[in-house]
């Protein structure tokens, strides 16, 4: 039976709510047990929105108080000396004065705040690790593991979500006196903490793990590429099925790299890549699970379902119970619910599919395939879309800006 899966949901709430919640943490009208009650409804409320569109295994990780690279760099102990806090321990204010710097009358005393840059080809940001020719990274984030317990306690099935070590020593850059240190160096000391993670999940009763390597989709360096294969083979010792997931484009000559790496699954974009397809089908091993991410996690339209039940159809006759279903990439980067949306016009409204939907898509695409047939109710693209007129166009534009999730 193929499986429904999800990597990642909108965090902000349908209606801004987290938003709201940290604009008022910041004022002081809002304390942080007060602020992290509205992340647990949050998470909960969304958890159950997945699972009731039919998502079989659902992230837990993906939840984020500004950014998902920013919460890895507390996780790893990557922050800055002039963050640091007294007690050793980090705190919401350890990570909000990363975010946005400290004035020079706080009590931690004046600091920048770390360099933010856009989250690959995404209209989403996030905070720069900052990284020094003699970083130690030491566990010292308990977030992921207090959600994976919130979430189990609900009765989910969950699947967390970590960046993979590879693309996180990427997306840093080196401070300080380092000339001639490569950060990729840094990584046989982050290693050590992955398999930390990783034991402490299997622990609470997790299966598989998503690895998020997005950076196969980009022209790497030989030496990086190496390293792919180094890491993996030490990483396949430590617990968990593990499935690398890949993101904003096509393998292309990391084709190969990628079906190779001693884990149990892969994710492919096939809405921005859809020509990898017929090659790693032919070159994934005959163990490792193939999740296709075939509804477009970064637009507001929705699936041609049709067109999607063509290809996983073929897929599950070459696959069967190794074929998983997700959207492209995270649906982080889509509105929450479309039903909240009530001043749209219906027609328009008729072409559109946000988080929630999307959910409902990818779920109804593998009950399709299992069941060897797309259902007649199913709804399908108006054939119409394509030529939609300009004013119509203009119109949801300007609707979904005023409705668009917050970016910090």
């Amino acid at each position: 039976m193929a499986l429904a899966h999800s990597l990642g949901f909108p965090r902000i709430g349908r209606d801004r709510e987290l938003k709201k919640a940290q604009e008022a943490f910041w004022k002081g009208e809002l304390d942080e047990a007060g602020l992290r009650a509205v992340g647990r409804e949050l998470r909960a409320r969304h958890w159950q929105v997945q699972k009731e569109a039919g998502i079989e295994l659902l992230p837990v990780g993906d939840f984020a108080w500004y950014d998902q690279v920013l919460a890895h760099s507390l996780t790893f102990g990557v922050i800055p000396e002039r963050f640091r806090p007294a007690s050793g321990k980090p705190t919401l204010d350890t990570l909000f004065a990363m975010a946005r710097g400290v004035s020079g009358d706080n009590c931690c005393g004046g600091a920048h705040a770390q360099e933010m840059t856009k989250w690959f080809d995404t209209n989403y940001h996030y905070l720069v690790p900052e990284f020094t020719a003699d970083q130690q990274f030491a566990l010292s984030w308990e977030q992921l593991f207090e959600e994976v317990d919130e979430a189990r306690a609900l009765g989910h099935e969950v699947k967390p979500v970590v960046i993979g070590p590879l693309t996180y020593l990427w997306l840093g850059k080196l401070k300080g006196e380092a000339q001639g240190f490569d950060k990729l160096e840094l990584l046989e000391r982050l290693l050590p903490l992955y398999g930390q993670i990783f034991r402490r999940l299997a622990e609470q009763g997790v299966e598989w793990v998503q690895i998020d390597e997005p950076i196969l989709v980009l022209d790497l360096p030989q030496d990086w590429k190496n390293a792919f294969e180094r890491a993996y083979n030490i990483l396949q010792r430590e617990p968990l099925k593990k499935l690398v997931a890949t993101y904003f484009g096509g393998l292309e000559e990391n084709l190969g790299l990628a079906a190779n790496l001693p884990v149990d699954g892969l994710h492919i974009d096939l809405v921005r890549a859809p020509q990898q397809y017929p090659t790693i089908l032919d070159r994934l091993p005959a163990y490792k699970v193939l999740s296709l991410g075939v509804v477009n996690g970064r637009n507001v339209w929705r699936c041609d379902l049709e067109n999607a039940l063509a290809v996983i159809g073929h897929a599950h006759s070459r696959l069967g119970e190794r074929l998983w279903i997700a959207p492209s990439c995270s649906l982080l980067h889509s509105p929450v619910d479309l039903q909240r949306e009530d001043q749209l016009d219906a027609e328009l409204k008729g072409w559109l599919a946000f988080a929630t939907q999307k959910c409902a898509e990818v779920a109804l695409l593998a009950r399709a395939v299992n069941q060897r047939t797309l259902p007649r109710c199913a709804p399908r693209w108006p054939r119409a879309a394509p030529c939609r007129p300009a004013e119509r166009l203009h119109h949801v534009s300007t609707s979904l800006r005023c409705k668009r999730a917050w970016l910090p």
